[in-house]
């Protein structure tokens, strides 16, 4: 959400940015708000008039009484009567005003970074770098469900049957990787200084409506029945959560956190759920991290953070490249986001595993964290991005570690989470 001063001193910047998005049909919300916000601020300073008369006045009702001056005083009490009535009324408009310009703030983009690139969706997004070299074996490499299956590590029938399509059964060698990974990620994150959390993996409206746009919320979280509680898509939404309606001690910046959890997404779209492989699901687990810092810190701190995934899969021996979001595909609280994708041997092309994100004081302002400067309260600015989501990074590390013989080479970087093990080979062909 962002600063209402935008609209009241630049709302042509605002239009701007909306356009840059490519939601014109969001536009009149600017217009809408400028006049509610005048509005609201007419009602506004007329009760606090009116308060201001009303308790002048009522300090002369003793003065009179005193005095003996009983019919005066009756008059006055008469005026002060009608004067709570009008406040009461005012009141109740205010507080309406503040509903209808809060439902439209809501959903008018946040400002994004002049640095963003212009672009309509995820197909005019701009790689920006690459990290290791891509390679092509000499030898075919198979679907990544097929050589989880030949080491009996996927059981996706099974899963069928329990939960429906969009889960699955990890086992054996396949799973123990997967743990792995994630007790890696774990480890990596904190030899960076990051502070590990493990977050509640319910949360409620308030925090889920602060941390992501109405759009994203209704595409992503699943709603715990009767209950006002939701199973997390990621562990940013418990992680910034956690700082719902609090003042931040300066001294304490930044805060730099690494969090485990299990994810829940329903993956409503375009993309669908595979049948039969595990790269987009409903169910997976997920390292990731977050940063609350001063705001003319934030940027550093992104560009921080999206290099430490590329230093996290570069030393699992994976290929990788960073991919710059456009403006058309930057989620409305969004300044400024970059993917992490990495190479693909088999299908000989990049995929996402990783996203990082800086939304500027747009949580912040929603969820009221705040921190205390020389001129006055101020929101702190927050980042997140994803360390390792697994099994989608599992499938990155199958198809660049998978040998000629269909074994899998184990990075040094894992074989101590693996018991020592520097290769783990299939049960079947």
């Amino acid at each position: 959400m962002i600063d209402i001063k935008l609209i009241r001193e630049n709302k042509e910047l605002v239009k701007e940015n909306i356009k840059k998005k490519f939601q014109d049909k969001k536009l009149p919300l600017v217009d809408e708000v400028e006049a509610l916000d005048k509005e609201y601020r007419e009602v506004k300073l007329k009760g606090d008039n009116l308060r201001a008369l009303k308790n002048s006045r009522s300090s002369e009702i003793g003065a009179l009484m005193r005095e003996d001056r009983r019919e005066e005083a009756e008059i006055v009490k008469k005026e002060i009567a009608g004067y709570g009535t009008e406040i009461e009324k005012l009141e109740v408009r205010e507080a309406e005003l503040d509903q209808e310009i809060k439902k439209r703030m809501m959903v008018i983009p946040n400002i994004i970074d002049s640095s963003v690139p212009i672009g309509k969706d995820d197909t005019e997004n701009v790689e920006v770098e690459k990290f290791g070299d891509p390679v092509v074996p000499d030898y075919e490499i198979p679907y990544h469900a097929d050589i989880m299956m030949s080491f009996q590590g996927i059981d996706k029938e099974s899963a069928g049957r329990t939960s429906g399509n969009g889960f699955y059964y990890l086992m054996g060698d396949i799973a123990r990787l997967h743990s792995a990974m994630i007790s890696y990620a774990r480890d990596f994150m904190i030899d960076q200084g990051f502070t590990y959390c493990v977050p509640p993996f319910m949360i409620r409206s308030d925090v889920v409506t602060g941390v992501m746009s109405f759009e994203e919320m209704d595409a992503m979280m699943y709603k715990i029945e009767n209950e006002d509680l939701y199973l997390i898509g990621t562990s940013e939404h418990s992680m910034i959560g956690k700082f719902k309606d609090q003042f931040i001690k300066r001294e304490e910046l930044p805060l730099t956190l690494t969090s485990y959890s299990p994810c829940f997404r329903k993956e409503v779209g375009a993309h669908g759920i595979e049948e039969r492989g595990v790269y987009r699901v409903h169910q997976f687990e997920k390292q990731e991290m977050v940063v609350l810092c001063e705001p003319e810190d934030s940027m550093n701190w992104y560009h921080k953070m999206w290099r430490f995934t590329v230093d996290f899969f570069r030393s699992l021996d994976v290929p990788v490249r960073t991919l710059e979001c456009c403006s058309g595909d930057l989620a409305d609280l969004k300044v400024k986001s970059c993917d992490i994708e990495a190479w693909s041997p088999r299908q000989q092309k990049y995929f996402e595993v990783g996203s990082c994100s800086t939304l500027g004081d747009a949580q912040a302002r929603r969820l009221g964290i705040r921190t205390k400067g020389e001129k006055g309260n101020y929101y702190l600015h927050t980042l997140n991005n994803t360390v390792l989501a697994t099994p989608r990074g599992l499938i990155a590390l199958l198809e660049n570690n998978y040998q000629a013989d269909g074994s899998i080479k184990i990075p040094k970087a894992l074989q101590p989470y693996m018991g020592g093990l520097e290769v783990i080979k299939p049960k079947q062909k």
